[in-house]
């Protein structure tokens, strides 16, 4: 299925139907591809993300993935899951705890904490977690359903 297919299919949910606690999760393995993709496509072509002889040196000891590649998987569960079809990102706090390697799997976890109806506004805690369940990312993004 080409991504034009998979947006036709994005479920739609009415913003009355979206409840306080519930949540939504993602599970991506991170690959080299995916951060050469994204240092391609942003210009971000930080060699502690490419160049494993320099990251070597680094702190990390290793390539490491972009923040905001892992913070924009956020957007995807956002977007496609909880609140889903018909969301507009508003606004998003992120804090970076811990990197992301090559190979490290991440779990990304959104929960509704509030809705304010005259807005038809939700605010979610946005947490992502590798596979040790050691949180990588912090975040509360504010999104607003048009339906």
């Amino acid at each position: 299925m080409n991504i034009f297919e998979q947006a036709a299919h994005v479920s739609e949910r009415p913003y009355a139907d979206i409840t306080i606690g519930e949540q939504a999760l993602l599970v991506k393995t991170i690959t080299h591809e995916d951060i050469e993709a994204y240092a391609a496509l942003t210009g971000d072509v930080n060699p502690v993300h490419l160049l494993e002889d320099f990251a070597k040196h680094t702190m990390f000891k290793e390539r490491i993935a972009h923040g905001m590649l892992i913070a924009s998987y956020i957007s995807t569960v956002l977007g496609t899951q909880l609140p889903g079809k018909n969301t507009i990102y508003l606004s998003q706090q992120v804090s970076f705890r811990a990197p992301v390697k090559i190979n490290d799997t991440i779990r990304i976890v959104a929960e509704v904490t509030e809705k304010r109806d005259d807005k038809k506004m939700i605010t979610l805690t946005t947490n992502v977690y590798n596979q040790f369940e050691k949180v990588v990312v912090t975040g509360t993004a504010v999104v607003m359903k048009l339906t």
